[in-house]
């Protein structure tokens, strides 16, 4: 945008021109702007009105400037001390990268910014004495910490604005339930409702998130300003041969700027290995390697002429990695949502997107030309918090004991009923989790008063309580350093139990497992001597959404795709379609075929892998044979249903569970192991029970959905 002369701001009868003279000096004299992005104009007249917000746009749509044009603007116009907004974010790498964006608008305004994180060192993770910042930019584990802080938690009272980038991140998962804990507790601290902006690329239903994240406290906009439709790019390889697929990746990044997004850990130094030597600037970078060597793969790909990194979804959240030729995607993304911000990393000032789809078979193909037409549709997956958070409860009555020493089980009642993600839960079931922790010794009770027992102590009480603050998982992975202590990334905790001595490739360098030591979760390492490297992570790819496995079908049963796709591609999917029965909406399509030991059934469901595992369980609890089920994220094979009419006993077994009422069902699932809930065991196990069903399994829907599907045999030859 131009430079605008200063009576050209004064003029102006619109948003630009109502903004704080500081603000508008920063988006005329250092950013060069005349005006605002509708998305901007949208957001800041929501905010300037009080409401909570929810700003909905692609990657580089301005999301970010939408909720800091406001927020600067509120603080500059107010003039109480202390800090007056928040910045959670979910990556301390996102809030690295967006510091210097908001540098920009407040140094020149006198503001001050505080990083809190655990990559920042101890000593700045504080004001002491000082001033607090006007804006502390945090992760909600590190406010958890700062929150147990009397001294710096009086400096948020003062509090007016949180934002919460990268909304969609959260939602899902335990800590989307420990960051809306957080924000209720920010309302209390300041006594009063602060205002929430949530920043968002994708979402599938973001009026319920919105009311999920603002609570219905006061005024709810959603922010979405519609997009004009412009051209894309794709181009498809299919390629078997191993070699022959990385020679083709290797000729479309080749003196270009390019991401390449592939589906796991494994894959992305696997792909390295097989690109190294044929292109030149190749880096890697996912969530094993350590933060400085990601940074240092950021930086070095923002100043190289032609660089190629591969990554997986690290780096599909809003790092600013600049502009690209193209983006390549190795394989298809489990959703669509994570090809939009894929997809959203190219196209960037006037280009139109370039996504490369590189593919092993014609099956890749055909689920990755259903993600691209449901991209095109705009049909993106919707986002469901958790309904049964027990094991985020039990942390917080954990800290609250940690913060109040001693408190009585009623306080403890009404703490957790003042937390709207805990609204729900039924005061027996609060009674039944603190009598099972005072049983365990987590707890122990004085009459009516509850401290926390030598069984907290023991499991939690480390380094004064760092395990409470994070719901993550943190098991599993070893520390890898090399002799001088430089931390290299982390290993998988089962490649270092086979034992040293083994190279192994890691951020595309080759090293040598030398020595472990297992009460510091350590692994010592040193370069590689050359040799056969291992692949370290286990733990299989996550399935396809079940949006993605509807689209699939969709596509099955339209014959083909809608896309502009080449001869020879449309002819590839012909073939493959040909393979399946005739399909029908909302139906379990049954088929039966030849196998070499007798004949074996496929159940047609195309509801995503979770969905597919429940019905595989139930079918061998109610098959009362040796039958074997196999499944994937589109149907189950199962095996010795019969010699004759085998098709029709497995529907005869799906007929009688569905016919079984849906407790007795549920029963027959197993509870998922406890690395699954960081806090699970502390809770009785109704409640994990209960919890897994709910939101591990989604068993309620499943079940609806089960009794309500047509069982259709395919009797076609």
């Amino acid at each position: 945008m131009s430079r605008p002369p200063t009576d050209k701001l004064m003029e102006d009868p619109d948003t630009f021109s109502r903004l704080h003279e500081g603000v508008r000096q920063v988006l005329a004299y250092r950013l060069g702007w005349n005006e605002l992005r509708p998305v901007q104009e949208e957001a800041y007249t929501a905010v300037e009105a009080g409401n909570d917000i929810l700003v909905i746009a692609p990657t580089a749509g301005g999301k970010t400037e939408a909720a800091l044009i406001p927020v600067i603007d509120g603080i500059l116009r107010g003039s109480s001390s202390g800090v007056a907004a928040i910045y959670l974010a979910p990556l301390k790498a996102l809030i690295n990268d967006q510091e210097e964006r908001f540098r920009t608008f407040c140094l020149p305004n006198g503001l001050e910014i505080l990083k809190w994180h655990g990559d920042v060192p101890k000593g700045d993770r504080s004001w002491g004495d000082e001033e607090p910042p006007h804006i502390l930019m945090i992760t909600p584990e590190s406010l958890e910490v700062l929150l147990m802080e009397r001294d710096l938690a009086g400096g948020l009272e003062n509090l007016r604005y949180i934002i919460i980038d990268e909304l969609h991140a959260f939602i899902e998962s335990d800590r989307g339930v420990q960051m809306r804990v957080l924000l209720d507790r920010l309302d209390r601290i300041a006594g009063k409702k602060l205002q929430r902006i949530g920043l968002s690329a994708t979402l599938g239903n973001p009026e319920e998130i919105l009311s999920w994240l603002a609570g219905r406290r006061h005024g709810e906009v959603l922010v979405q300003v519609p997009v004009p439709p412009r051209p894309k790019r794709f181009s498809f390889v299919i390629e078997e041969n191993e070699q022959r697929r990385a020679d083709a990746l290797a000729r479309i990044v080749r003196g270009k700027k390019a991401l390449v997004f592939v589906n796991s850990r494994s894959d992305a130094e696997g792909v390295n290995t097989a690109l190294s030597g044929q292109v030149d600037e190749l880096l890697v970078h996912h969530s094993s390697l350590s933060p400085l060597m990601r940074s240092e793969t950021e930086k070095a790909f923002s100043q190289a002429g032609s660089a190629c990194i591969i990554c997986t979804s690290t780096l599909e959240l809003g790092i600013d990695i600049g502009d690209l030729d193209v983006v390549v995607q190795v394989g298809p993304p489990h959703s669509v949502s994570s090809f939009l911000q894929r997809m959203g990393r190219s196209g960037r000032r006037g280009k139109p997107p370039y996504v490369a789809c590189v593919m092993r078979d014609t099956w890749e193909l055909l689920c990755m030309v259903a993600v691209i037409e449901l991209a095109s549709r705009k049909e993106v997956e919707p986002l469901r918090p958790p309904e049964k958070p027990y094991n985020v409860l039990v942390q917080q009555v954990l800290l609250e004991l940690v913060r109040a020493r001693r408190t009585s089980k009623t306080h403890i009642r009404r703490f957790i009923h003042g937390l709207s993600p805990f609204r729900s839960i039924r005061s027996r079931e609060i009674e039944a989790l603190t009598r099972h922790l005072v049983e365990s010794g987590i707890l122990v009770s004085d009459g009516d008063m509850l401290m926390l027992g030598p069984g907290a102590e023991l499991t939690f009480g480390r380094s004064n309580w760092k395990d409470l603050f994070s719901v993550i998982h943190g098991g599993g992975e070893f520390r890898a350093v090399t002799p001088e202590g430089e931390m290299v990334g982390t290993l998988d905790a089962r490649f270092v139990a086979g034992g040293s001595g083994r190279n192994f490739t890691l951020g595309g360098k080759s090293w040598k497992f030398l020595k472990s030591d297992d009460s510091h979760e350590l692994v010592v390492v040193v370069p590689g001597e050359g040799g056969k490297s291992e692949v370290f992570w286990t733990g299989g790819r996550a399935g396809f959404s079940p949006l993605v496995c509807q689209g699939v079908a969709e596509i099955i049963r339209a014959g083909g795709s809608s896309l502009p796709l080449l001869d020879e591609e449309r002819r590839l999917l012909g073939g493959l379609i040909q393979e399946f029965p005739p399909l029908t909406p909302g139906t379990l399509t049954i088929s039966e075929r030849p196998g070499k030991k007798g004949p074996e059934v496929r159940i047609h469901t195309f509801r995503g892998r979770r969905w597919n595992g429940i019905l595989a369980t139930l079918i061998k609890a109610g098959a009362g044979r040796k039958v074997a089920v196999g499944y994937d994220d589109f149907s189950l094979n199962v095996r010795n249903a019969g010699k004759e009419h085998a098709a029709r006993n497995i529907q005869e077994i799906l007929q009688k569970i569905r016919k079984r009422k849906r407790d007795d069902v549920a029963g027959d699932l197993a509870l998922p192991g406890q690395e699954t809930w960081k806090f699970s065991a502390a809770l009785p196990a109704p409640l994990v029970k209960e919890m897994a069903l709910a939101d591990y399994y989604r068993f309620p829907e499943f079940f609806s959905d089960f009794s309500s599907a047509d069982l259709l045999i395919d009797e076609s030859p």
